[in-house]
Formats: structure tokens, C-alpha cells, sequence
């Protein structure tokens, strides 16, 4: 069935503080996660598992990034297929959360099991079980880029000032905060952002990654922050630095789509999502699926793709991490003033 969860595009534009369009839009984000049931009927296919056929049938949801349901589903469907072929019983329901704040409260609730953003494990790296961070194509970096159309006189950070700026989800680490944490570095006012540009010394809007990226490339915005993942194909090959043809899994979709984009700003190396689960889950799947995932190889992920997957696996193995390797995004959130614990 198609749920609110995953539809609902209502929108938070009466913020008056940072600390509360994070506790508001949490709080949506739980009302609309209540009451839904499981997968659409495409995306529950691919294991056979059918639940009640077997006493040691165990069901569980997943909370993905948010983003456009239809195509992160798509995107990490082999990783479900995966779980599903190799753990006897197992079946994965992927839920897309309307927002990052809708997350935490989602997991409190124990309407989820396992999460897959570095934001809510920041948040309350306490009432989580780090499995490990998810590695795309040989590695557990990624970037954030600031983009801008080829002549827009947008060559810096600082050059935003009095500029349309589009976001993705506000508190995307690569689509909002490392950009407005450049942007406040860079000398401009960010005023009651992320979120609303209200005493900001730019124009900024929030959305996703790809309906940034689709506002810079109609005209709808002078700039646009976004993940590699989303923007390495408007950029051309010859673009990128060289650390970022050696740590970026994106290296091979440059140049793929047009126009061609500049980027006025790559981030350092990111870490990738951790996967982590609720500490209030208590159930020996847990750790059947934590060394489940640890198992994987890319040659193993590949063999769930199918004919008609496009595009680079986002998952394909975990690497052991820490919350040390998460400082950077730590530190960015803090020097922001974003306010994480969802608490009144």
C-alpha cells in the first residue's frame, strides 16, 4: 500500500528556531510513520519469504535516506534481496521517512529496527548498536559539492551572498549542513537556517538532493548542495580533483548527464551512512544480520541487481567504524547550532 510516510509533502515553512522545525518535523514524521503496514507489492518482492509459513520467520523495517521513495528503494533493493536469500526466514520492509528528524522518533517508537544516516546516530548514539558504515565501490567516503551553472560569477562560498541557494533535506549532512557550515565560515549570515532563510544573507530552499540539483538546472536557483551520488554526472570527467577520483565510488558517472555543471566547492572526504540498529531491539537477528552485511562483497551484492538496475550499488559490505570517525559531521552540527535530541 502506499502510505502517508511516504508520500506527505507537506512542508515546515513556520520556523522560528532551529531546535524547534527539528522537534516539529520529528513529530510529523512519527504521526505519519503510525499505521503503515509493509512494502508496496514490487518492493517486497524478491526473497519468497512468506511470513507465517515458518515459526522462525522474523520481520523487520528498515528506515532508508530520505529521498524519492520510489527510486532509493530501487537503489538499495539488492541489499534487501541479499538479507532475505541469506538468512533463512528474514523479511525486509524498506520505509523512505519524509525527513531526517522523522527518523529517531520512528526508532524510539520501535516502529523500526535499523537506521542508515550518521544524523540520528549522532543524535542518540546512546540508544544504538553501530553494525558498521556502509562502502560503495571499495570505499566508505563520499563528498558534498556546491554547484552553480557555468558563468553564474559563483566561483566561492562567500559569492552566494544576496544568490538562490537549494538544499536538500535540512539536515542531510552532504545537502544542507556541510554547505551551510561553508557558507557561515565564508562570512555570510545564515540566520534561522537549516530549514528557513530567515536572517540568512541568501535566498535558500529545502527539499532532496535531486530536486536541488533539478532547481539549479532550470534556472530555479543560482546554486545547489548535493552528494556526489546525485551530482558527479553533470560534472564533466576532467573536473575532478584527483582525491576525489581516488576516494569518490561516483568517479565512473561523471560526465554522464547534461548540462555540465561547475562545482565551486568539494567537501573533504565524508564518511559514509553507518547502519545501525535500536538498542531496545532484543532479538539474536540483530546480530545475524549485523555479520549478514559484514559477509557481503560486491561480487555478492551484484548478483541481486537484476537487468533493469542502473547506477552504483550504494551498499556492497560494512566496515568497522566508530563514532570517532563521525567527528567532522559532530563538529559541523555543533558550530551550526542544530539542535538534535528532539526533546522539548
Amino acid at each position: 500500500m502506499t502510505t502517508d510516510f511516504e508520500t506527505e509533502t507537506t512542508r515546515f515553512h513556520s520556523i522560528t528556531t532551529r531546535r524547534g522545525f527539528i522537534t516539529a518535523a520529528g513529530a510529523a514524521g512519527t504521526a505519519a510513520l503510525a499505521g503503515c503496514s509493509g512494502d508496496s507489492k514490487s518492493d517486497a518482492a524478491g526473497s519468497g519469504t512468506t511470513m507465517g509459513s515458518s515459526k522462525k520467520s522474523k520481520e523487520i523495517t528498515i528506515l532508508l535516506t530520505p529521498d524519492n521513495p520510489t527510486e532509493v528503494k530501487k537503489q538499495y533493493m539488492p541489499m534487501k534481496k541479499y538479507l532475505e536469500a541469506e538468512i533463512d526466514g528474514l523479511k525486509v520492509n524498506y520505509r523512505v521517512p519524509l525527513d531526517y528528524s522523522a527518523i529517531l522518533p520512528a526508532l524510539k517508537s520501535e516502529q523500526a529496527e535499523i537506521g542508515m544516516d550518521d544524523i540520528t546516530l549522532i543524535a542518540a548514539s546512546d540508544k544504538m548498536d553501530v553494525m558498521g558504515t556502509a562502502v560503495t565501490g571499495g570505499t566508505a567516503f563520499y563528498y558534498s559539492l556546491m554547484m552553480t551553472q557555468p558563468g553564474s560569477g559563483i566561483s566561492k562560498p562567500a559569492d552566494v551572498d544576496g544568490k538562490t541557494m537549494a538544499f536538500a533535506d535540512p539536515l542531510s549532512t552532504s545537502g544542507s549542513i556541510y554547505a551551510l557550515y561553508e557558507l557561515k565560515n565564508a562570512g555570510l549570515e545564515i540566520g534561522k537556517a537549516p530549514g528557513s532563510d530567515e536572517g540568512a544573507d541568501f535566498q535558500g530552499s529545502w527539499s532532496n538532493h535531486e530536486a536541488a540539483l533539478q532547481q539549479l538546472i532550470n534556472d530555479k536557483a543560482d546554486a545547489c548542495s548535493t552528494w556526489g551520488g546525485n551530482g558527479m554526472k553533470n560534472v564533466p570527467k576532467s573536473d575532478l580533483p584527483d582525491e576525489v577520483k581516488e576516494k569518490s565510488a561516483y568517479v565512473d558517472d561523471a560526465g554522464s548527464a547534461s548540462p555540465d555543471l561547475d562545482v565551486f566547492l568539494w567537501s573533504e572526504p565524508i564518511p559514509k551512512q553507518p547502519i545501525y540498529a535500536r538498542k531496545s531491539w532484543d532479538d539474536p537477528m540483530k546480530d545475524t544480520i549485523e555479520k549478514t552485511l559484514h559477509s557481503a562483497t560486491e561480487e555478492k551484492m551484484k548478483q541481486y541487481k537484476g537487468d533493469d538496475y542502473d547506477g552504483s550499488l550504494p551498499f556492497t559490505t560494512l566496515k568497522d567504524t566508530s563514532m570517532d570517525d563521525y567527528q567532522p559531521v559532530i563538529m559541523r552540527v555543533n558550530e551550526l547550532g542544530i539542535d538534535l535530541t528532539q526533546e522539548s
